[in-house]
């Protein structure tokens, strides 16, 4: 993995980093992992365009000119504690920028979210939402929706600023009182598929939405802690149950039923390695936080 730490093509240099070595340094602290880490954020802040207030996540093609998608919320932890480990401010103020830029562009007034924004490399403005993975341009997908929430707690987190407090807030009473959300909590693939009840759910958009919300519940009111907490337990006891392979089956993986690009047929109804890291991570914030 540390070749990782040198590429500036690609956006996923907090998944590929920080959940490797951020938890390899975070058990040990050994300095080579925190060395690569900082590097990483490096190489990873030459696709911030400061006119835009974000981080490119695809390189440019023919149909977008600066597309941003909501995943790259996911960076931003990665980003904020490369100013913890290193002393440069510039990292943590790219997550700041990053994370206003997408309240402001990328949620509609339901506060779900487009997949991916164009933006006009000259000007700097958006020039419109769309998706990819998604059923089609104005639908909320599941696991983008799921990335959002998750990204915004942790913000709030980083740097206790009320307005990503706000919007994860927003975020979560979207998707849970959303009239396709499925009683057992383990959404479709997009909520507004078209074929719904009759097409795919995606554990893994359920995995990253109950660590966002076990995380949420602690700056919540007493009211809302228990909403998503008891969504949160049902999402959990049912990934452990009617989506949890058999040991030996399922390529390792622990859960069965994750969508990753329906659109382009690309991992459908498999497992998927977000959806059991999330899921990992849901069981121990849930041991550490609230049974004790």
């Amino acid at each position: 993995m540390e070749k990782e730490k040198n590429n500036t093509g690609t956006h996923d240099l907090g998944f590929m980093l920080y959940c490797s070595y951020g938890n390899g340094y975070r058990l040990t602290k050994e300095n080579s992992y925190k060395n690569v880490m900082i590097t990483g954020a490096h190489s990873l802040s030459t696709r911030f365009n400061p006119i835009i207030g974000c981080i490119k996540s695809w390189n440019s093609n023919s149909r977008w000119q600066f597309p941003v998608i909501v995943d790259n919320m996911m960076n931003l932890e990665f980003l904020c504690e490369m100013t913890k480990l290193s002393g440069d401010s510039s990292f943590y103020k790219v997550a700041i920028t990053h994370a206003n830029t997408t309240i402001k562009n990328h949620y509609r007034s339901d506060f779900s979210s487009y997949h991916v924004i164009d933006y006009d490399t000259v000007t700097g403005k958006k020039i419109k939402g769309y998706t990819a993975q998604g059923a089609f341009d104005e639908s909320a997908w599941a696991r983008g929706q799921s990335w959002g929430l998750y990204g915004f707690t942790m913000m709030y987190r980083e740097t206790h600023k009320k307005e990503y407090l706000n919007e994860a807030i927003n975020i979560a009473n979207f998707l849970l009182h959303h009239k396709n959300m499925p009683a057992d909590k383990i959404p479709y693939w997009d909520y507004d598929a078209t074929d719904i009840p009759n097409t795919y759910r995606d554990a893994s958009a359920a995995a990253i939405l109950c660590s966002a919300l076990l995380e949420l519940a602690k700056y919540s009111n007493k009211t809302q802690q228990k909403e998503y907490m008891d969504v949160a337990i049902t999402i959990l006891k049912n990934l452990s149950s009617s989506y949890r392979a058999t040991v030996g089956t399922n390529g390792g993986f622990i859960l069965k039923h994750g969508v990753g690009h329906l659109p382009a047929k690309s991992e459908v109804d498999v497992p998927l390695t977000y959806g059991d890291y999330y899921f990992i991570e849901a069981l121990i914030r849930y041991k550490n936080w609230y049974l004790k």
